[in-house]
């Protein structure tokens, strides 16, 4: 049987039949037709969702909402009300109802409400359950968001993350790829063993495959030793493998083997070690593209897309800015030993208002600059950095070439300021960037750019 649905409506017609439809729909029903039942099977039952009219006999509207509230905090509640009664309703919700509907009852967007709403609660509850896990298990606070959009994501990492299957999270720099690939880690069965993680774009291609898969003595010039590879060292846990987009064609064919066959050798060695790893591979470009135009190869690419995981751009989840402020502000407030209360409303703002090309990584850097640099206990904007509040000049005039453009300006923009304060040392605006010195390069000739 599915979720549990309460329906608390005094009219008997009105009550036989929106239980009689939801039934039919695969729900198990409860019903009352006084407030006071309603609060006896709530306080008895696991209850998913309430719909109750709103004005009954013997008790408000307010009132039983504030009753099921008190028995279950988290019990999602939708009213019924009559179409002269709508103010009542909206004053509901900011009571702790999560929608309303009007009578008479249309089932249709009934049904519509109620899947959206225990489809919204069921995300939200795998993705605190993920979290539970990952505070028990790492110590870490886990995923810092409120948006529907992330909780989407955490839902498919939680479900996704006791399979053995190969995972390719894709999204833009500094989103949080790395975080979400322990998660799945730290959820899954593999978590007594270890976690290794490999940046494709922070080796030369004359490494990598030494770093992927070990090398004996003698193998090249210089290895005067045997070394054990990444695979090597994550056997029995997760290989993460960031950035993947930008293995080379030559490596593709070998990583291709290792997921078909469970197999691979070391760099001069002919004998063959059994690849005991979970793949979590992750990439900010476009490797469909890539496929498309040849770069990448298509096998290669679907074995490790079983399961796609896309992180969105903090740009599309701004309602996580505020938790993210509060996050950062906390950590760097204890570190650098200043009490803070937290930002000004003007500040938020502009927080809320700026485009972050650089995701919540480049949010991370802006706090912790505010956090080291304020002077009292509440940070003000006028101690955010520049480029938050002051448009640069390609920027505006980005401004009617559309969105992607506007981002690459900001990009720009954000590249520039860190190769001035890095003194136009290229590796330490990397630093600053939160991204490879390769990477680094990679949008330098993409943007025409040169340092100094």
């Amino acid at each position: 049987m599915g979720h549990t649905i309460l329906v608390v409506e005094d009219e008997r017609v009105q009550l036989e039949s929106i239980a009689g439809f939801l039934l039919k729909q695969g729900y198990r029903v409860m019903t009352a037709d006084r407030p006071a039942g309603a609060l006896v099977i709530a306080g008895e039952e696991a209850v998913d969702l309430v719909l109750s009219d709103f004005r009954m006999p013997g008790m408000s509207g307010v009132e039983l909402l504030a009753g099921l509230k008190q028995l279950n905090p988290d019990i999602d509640v939708i009213i019924m009300t009559a179409f002269g009664s709508v103010e009542s309703a909206t004053e509901a919700m900011k009571l702790g109802a999560i929608d309303y509907i009007t009578k008479p009852v249309d089932l249709h967007r009934l049904i519509v409400m109620i899947r959206n709403t225990l489809e919204r609660r069921q995300l939200a509850s795998e993705n605190r359950q993920l979290r539970r896990e990952l505070a028990g298990r790492t110590g870490m606070a886990g995923v810092v968001s409120q948006s529907a959009a992330m909780n989407r994501v955490m839902s498919i990492a939680s479900r996704a993350a006791s399979s053995s299957a190969a995972v390719l999270i894709t999204g833009e720099t500094g989103t949080g790829k790395e975080l979400v690939a322990r998660a799945l880690h730290y959820g899954g069965d593999r978590r007594e063993g270890p976690f290794i993680a490999v940046n494709c774009a922070a080796l030369p291609e004359s490494l990598l495959e030494s770093e992927l898969f070990g090398h004996e003595k003698g193998a090249f010039s210089g290895a005067d030793r045997q070394r054990k590879g990444r695979f090597e060292a994550a056997a029995g846990g997760t290989l993460f493998i960031d950035e993947v987009g930008d293995i080379p064609q030559s490596l593709q064919v070998k990583l291709l083997r290792v997921l078909q066959e469970k197999t691979y050798e070391r760099v001069g060695s002919s004998q063959s070690l059994k690849a005991d790893v979970r793949i979590v591979a992750a990439t900010n470009r476009d490797l469909e593209a890539m496929v498309a135009d040849g770069g990448f190869r298509s096998d290669l690419f679907y074995r490790l897309n079983v399961v796609p995981i896309r992180i969105p751009p903090l740009r599309e989840r701004r309602e996580d800015i505020g938790p993210l402020v509060d996050a950062f502000l906390s950590r760097f407030s204890t570190e650098n030993g200043k009490p803070l209360c937290g930002l000004s409303r003007e500040a938020l703002d502009l927080l809320m208002k700026y485009p972050w090309p650089g995701n919540v990584r480049e949010l991370e850097n802006v706090i912790q600059q505010a956090v080291v640099l304020s002077r009292g206990d509440t940070i003000y904007m006028e101690e955010l950095p520049l480029r938050v509040h002051e448009p640069k000049a390609d920027i505006a005039s980005a401004a009617d070439g559309g969105f992607t453009r506007r981002v690459e300006a900001f990009e720009r923009a954000l590249i520039r300021e860190a190769l001035r304060d890095a003194g136009e040392v290229q590796t330490r605006a990397a630093e600053l960037l939160g991204i490879s010195e390769r990477h680094l390069r990679y949008k330098l000739k993409k943007y025409g750019m040169k340092p100094g």
